[in-house]
């Protein structure tokens, strides 16, 4: 417990703490409310929102209007786990300002009830049949009761999907299915809700003719997190250690820090396999064990300064104890008690729809592979709370040990934990509004040009901080020109980012690769993930979402590069708001263009943070693994590079030059002379 606490390099965000996001209107709304309840007339709604900003309370105005408004007969709330039912109870809305309450009959929210003779399932079709207007059901009882009932007998009715990242396009994906054949029958309302901003991961949750027909309304965690009364520094960051983690765990667990302990899967590298064991050595490292509460079930330990933790263990097998836990958790008696529990450890729960808003740090062991995982549990520390000004998200990962087997694996871990890193610090960054610059450009009303104001004469970066919304002016870019382009480019880079940065070629050449030219990543890497991504869009279109997802990703890390201070430690400029490194790096360079943003390798500061943070050896280990694993050039990639000579050509009226001394010019001649290779030996059609 005296060892000093090793730093764990991260990314820090601050927020002004404006309470916005806590007001509520005449109606009783927050800001997000308030959003979501302007689009109250759409079809087919998606609310993306971040945990704790009230998507619950949102759906109930939204539903209500239906209901009473647009002559739906009855509303379904659908939600992925029973424990999430209660965020639908009773509410007196009209205390607050509403024109009425949010009433579920006891017998129709069946995430308590038992359900009517034969199952839950048979209670839907009792609802369907019945004058009440609200139902609350699982996931799976909702999917059995649309196979059982089939998908007209759902006709005229409002049906809400709560954490839609659930869903996916998959054809195994039962509810995906529903979804896509409720939209083709056009006969429903759907609303969809998510706290995570990669919806499915790497599986679309939609299909693109499906998704386009949705209104969606974005409410970012800068707009939550700024709008806050208490909580002003978020700092999200990875450790590597090496041994078993549990005897590394207090390098980076600060006991006097309300924390949420997630342990590793026990089929994953990082377990000891011994999950019961692992937790009791974390209580032994804490402490000396004094015994169990006999009313909560926590268990207490004497830290070696005096103090007593409370510790909840949500991992124990004997489900009597874990179940007294998990219920001394939820005690709504308790919710406001900060010193009710210190530490919780879990495995697979308290995650998503978990509320303990005195949590300041999660700290994760082992890679999560879904990144809708990590962002909830990233949320468990995101609420507001008197006194909590700082929270904190850590992932301690195992690093590579001597056998080949294990250095593949670990490699694959590494890759990924840097993937979730980037996708964090982007979800966490102000939104960003990219414009041309040309002839007609002029300040936008709103945004703030920073001290000499708005200058017509260059490059200008405009933001506001009420929104948290950037407006930046950039040489060369191309505009989206088609509705869906548009709506890209202003809803999903995050999604197009999120697809970029899983990319194993990507990420591996970004980080390991010294002879890469950058543009091989920013426009031959990521212009094949937008055109697998929206084949659909035209070719300018696809070029359009292209350049905006770079240039968002690009400005993030290189703001993130400045904020850190430009290689300092981390820890000594901690306060400095990304907001700041944005601005400074488009005032630094001579002029924001489009060509500059893909000269910049997007990994490359992941790479100055990984050098910190992981021994010598290991990195050394991990280049090593890539680069056996590299090839040369493939007929696809040859491919890649022959059209962006063929644009070259196009711009500068002749073909780029193997013998240039531009390592990006040079590298197009080498891919179009692959590519007539590869046509020669008969390979391309």
């Amino acid at each position: 417990m005296t060892e000093k606490m090793k730093s764990v390099p991260s990314v820090s965000v601050s927020y002004t703490r404006n309470g916005s996001s806590t007001k509520a209107n005449a109606l009783g709304m927050r800001p997000m409310q308030e959003r979501a309840y302007d689009r109250r007339g759409e079809q087919y709604l998606l609310i993306k929102s971040p945990p704790a900003s009230g998507k619950s309370r949102a759906l109930m105005f939204v539903a209500l209007d239906k209901l009473h408004n647009q002559g739906l007969k009855q509303a379904i709330i659908v939600v992925p786990e029973k424990s999430i039912g209660a965020s639908f109870n009773d509410e007196p809305l009209s205390k607050f300002g509403f024109w009425t309450d949010w009433t579920v009959q006891p017998k129709w929210n069946l995430c308590n009830a038992p359900g009517e003779d034969g199952g839950k399932v048979n209670s839907v079709g009792a609802f369907l049949d019945s004058d009440d207007r609200v139902l609350v059901c699982t996931h799976a009882t909702f999917r059995f009761a649309v196979e059982k009932f089939g998908i007209e007998r759902f006709d005229d009715r409002l049906i809400a999907v709560d954490e839609f990242h659930h869903v996916s396009s998959n054809p195994d994906n039962k509810l995906g299915l529903h979804l896509a054949n409720f939209i083709a029958r056009d006969r429903v309302h759907i609303v969809a809700m998510t706290g995570s901003y990669f919806r499915g991961d790497a599986e679309a949750v939609l299909g693109p003719q499906d998704e386009s027909k949705f209104d969606t309304v974005t409410y970012t965690y800068y707009e939550q997190l700024n709008g806050y009364e208490f909580l002003k520094q978020l700092d999200i960051g990875y450790f590597f250690y090496s041994g078993s983690y549990s005897d590394d765990i207090l390098h980076v667990l600060d006991a006097s820090e309300k924390t949420i302990i997630h342990i590793p899967n026990v089929n994953s590298r990082e377990s000891t396999k011994d999950k019961i064991r692992e937790v009791e050595h974390i209580i032994e490292e804490l402490g000396e064990w004094q015994g169990t509460d006999p009313v909560t079930g926590f268990q207490l330990v004497r830290t070696p300064d005096g103090r007593t933790l409370k510790i909840a263990d949500l991992v124990d097998d004997d489900i009597a104890k874990r179940d007294r836990v998990s219920s001394a958790l939820k005690d709504p008696a308790q919710k406001n008690n900060r010193d009710h529990v210190d530490i919780i450890i879990a495995l697979g729960m308290a995650k998503e729809g978990f509320d303990w808003i005195w949590c300041e740090h999660a700290l994760t062991v082992g890679y999560r592979s879904s990144l809708t995982e990590i962002v909830q549990i990233i949320g468990r520390a995101t609420r507001d709370a008197p006194g909590k000004v700082r929270a904190r998200f850590t992932n301690l990962i195992a690093e590579p040990d001597a056998s080949e087997d294990a250095v593949t694996e670990a490699v694959n871990d590494t890759l990924k934990a840097i993937a979730a890193s980037l996708l964090m610090e982007q979800v966490l960054a102000p939104r960003f509004n990219f414009t041309p610059k040309n002839a007609g450009s002029g300040p936008v009303e709103g945004f703030d040009y920073g001290e000499d104001g708005y200058n017509p004469e260059k490059c200008n970066v405009g933001f506001n901080e009420q929104t948290g919304q950037f407006q930046i002016e950039i040489k060369g870019l191309a505009e989206p020109k088609s509705k869906e382009a548009t709506r890209i480019c202003q809803e999903d880079l995050n999604e197009v980012i999120a697809a970029f940065v899983q990319d194993k070629t990507a990420i591996e050449r970004g980080l390991f690769d010294e002879e890469l030219v950058p543009e091989e990543l920013t426009q031959v890497r990521m212009g094949k993930i937008i055109k697998d991504r929206y084949p659909e869009l035209d070719e300018e279109d696809q070029e359009a979402v292209r350049q905006h997802a770079i240039t968002a990703l690009n400005l993030t890390q290189q703001a993130k590069h400045i904020a850190l201070g430009g290689g300092t430690d981390p820890e000594q400029s901690a306060n400095t708001a990304l907001i700041d490194g944005v601005r400074r790096f488009a005032m630094d360079v001579r002029e924001l263009d489009i060509d500059l943003i893909d000269r910049i390798n997007p990994f490359g500061e992941a790479y100055a943070i990984l050098a910190k943070t992981m021994s010598e050896e290991s990195l050394k280990q991990v280049a090593a693994a890539i680069a056996a694993k590299r090839t040369t050039l493939t007929m696809e990639e040859a491919k890649e590079l022959a059209v962006r000579a063929v644009k070259f050509k196009k711009e500068r009226g002749r073909l780029p030059l193997i013998s240039s001394t531009d390592a990006w010019e040079k590298r197009m001649a080498e891919g179009a002379a692959a590519f007539v290779r590869f046509k020669d030996e008969g390979r391309y059609e």
